[in-house]
């Protein structure tokens, strides 16, 4: 094992909001102290739901992931978990070293390929069945192994699974997604059954270390074996809420066939740690119980990243998550009489709500092309020459200028350096937001009237940054949520005509 170095930096206290150019310096600082020598190059990973940022350090013989987090408990719980697995040679991440705040640390990169990439790649094959079932089996090794010795007092939060936290997640459910359907039910009823399905949740024989957000995209494949990242949220806990966190996960949306062969799967592995046989009809009734509270759970995520944060990706995941729990709902018991909470499940399965979060999308016969520009108010404003007119110009020029520093000035919005100052450093996803909410009206009712053409443009001063960059995302956003036909141009940047990008 490499040695573990600490950096102190001059401004240890680092604001949430910081510009990105500052926290590429000090995860380099921190990769020189550990490595001796500067990072050949710095990329920075998309950011998931969580707050924080990832960065890949190249060396000259390998790479290494640098993470920030303003978070600091959950930097110190995400660290002392992985030392002590690392420890017991489970499958996660050694960590390399930690800056003196503690805000910064580097670990091993596991690479880019995630279980779930191989799944969306290769489909239901029986090489993908492979992976899930020694990922599973992985899992109860380091539930199971991981278990043995850990602290619990350094978890994040509570230090176990217990009413508490699945009281946590039904009301996450109930304040996020089910409230915001503005739909009648009894609120005290409704407690009631919450309180009755987290005892009888809190009541299982097994508790092991629970990873809380075990899922495919969490689950790095590298030599052909499974390994472990972001279980910086883990307690002790049953080990059924992980199992169905991972099969039932929307968007893997695994077949039933594939659930219930891995759960035995998982089952027989489980036995083999323990030393002892289990109640199998008894394990799988707590396991549907905790497959509901997963799907309750996600369900709350959507609705606050998507209803009040307004991110649109979790919006468009809400529909495949209700039907995911619809599947479950009426094809399995719970082991436990909730009346009122029966009623709640029929009101968000029921097809008018999940209609209600999914978009109209458009067909090989829909007639619509919407035409996305970005151009320069210095020059000619772009107009729409199909004969009907109208449509929607933006004016980006209320968002910070990345033309206005030196490094930049020559770059276009395609250029990483200028995305990653649009969205970190101003206030870009927001002006982003509000536009598609005023555009997404239009293109629904395009679409349902057959209408031919709309024109989304968007200008700024030179046509070259912050008009390319919001163009570009309003096409890509188009196309993934209504998959309408866009056409795509960056007047100053292009001197040709239309670049047809398709469906």
């Amino acid at each position: 094992m490499e040695e573990i170095f600490h950096i102190s930096r001059p401004n240890a206290t680092i604001n949430y909001i910081c510009p990105m150019q500052h926290l590429v310096e000090s995860i380099s600082a921190l990769y020189k102290k550990w490595k001796g020598e500067e990072p050949l190059s710095v990329d920075m990973l998309p950011q998931s739901g969580s707050e924080r940022r990832y960065f890949r350090l190249h060396g000259k013989t390998n790479s290494v992931i640098g993470t920030y987090g303003a978070n600091i408990p959950e930097n110190i719980t995400f660290i002392y978990f992985s030392r002590h697995f690392k420890q017991r040679k489970l499958a996660v991440p050694e960590i390399l070293a930690i800056s003196d705040d503690e805000q910064f640390y580097l670990q091993e990169d596991f690479g880019e390929v995630s279980l779930l990439n191989h799944l969306e790649q290769k489909g239901f094959t029986n090489e993908v069945y492979a992976l899930f079932k020694k990922s599973l089996e992985s899992l109860a090794t380091l539930q199971v192994k991981g278990d043995e010795g850990l602290d619990y007092r350094n978890c994040l939060t509570n230090q176990e699974f217990g009413k508490q936290a699945i009281m946590a997640d039904l009301l996450y459910f109930k304040y996020y997604f089910l409230d915001a359907l503005r739909k009648p039910y009894d609120k005290q009823k409704l407690i009631d059954d919450f309180e009755a399905l987290s005892n009888y949740l809190t009541h299982t024989e097994y508790k092991y270390f629970m990873f809380r957000d075990f899922q495919s995209r969490n689950i790095m494949i590298r030599d052909g074996e499974p390994n472990f990242i972001d279980y910086q949220g883990g307690m002790k806990g049953a080990p059924q809420y992980d199992v169905a966190s991972m099969l039932w996960q929307a968007r893997a949306n695994l077949p039933d066939e594939w659930k219930t062969n891995l759960l035995e799967d998982y089952i027989n592995r489980f036995e083999e740690l323990i030393g002892k046989s289990v109640d199998r009809n008894i394990f799988r009734s707590q396991y549907n119980g905790y497959v509901l509270i997963r799907l309750l759970q996600v369900l709350g995520a959507y609705g606050f990243r998507g209803l009040f944060e307004r991110k649109a990706q979790f919006l468009t995941s809400i529909p495949l998550a209700l039907r995911n729990l619809k599947e479950f709902f009426y094809n399995q018991s719970v082991g436990i009489a909730v009346p009122e909470f029966k009623k709640v499940l029929d009101i968000c399965v029921a097809e008018e709500v999940v209609q209600k979060f999914s978009p109209t999308q458009a067909t090989e016969e829909t007639p619509l092309v919407v035409k996305v520009c970005s151009f320069s108010y210095r020059k000619e404003i772009p107009q729409d020459n199909s004969g009907n007119g109208g449509g929607f110009l933006f004016d980006c020029r209320g968002i910070l200028n990345p033309g206005r520093i030196e490094s930049m000035k020559t770059q276009t919005g395609r250029d990483k350096e200028v995305k990653d100052y649009l969205e970190q450093q101003t206030q870009m996803p927001e002006f982003l937001n509000s536009v598609f909410d005023i555009v997404d009206i239009t293109v629904e009712e395009y679409i349902k009237r057959g209408f031919e053409s709309l024109l989304v443009g968007f200008g700024c001063t030179g046509g070259q940054h912050r008009s390319v960059y919001a163009a570009d995302a309003m096409a890509r956003h188009l196309k993934n949520k209504f998959k309408v036909k866009v056409e795509l141009k960056h007047l100053v940047q292009e001197e040709k005509n239309w670049i047809n990008t398709g469906k």
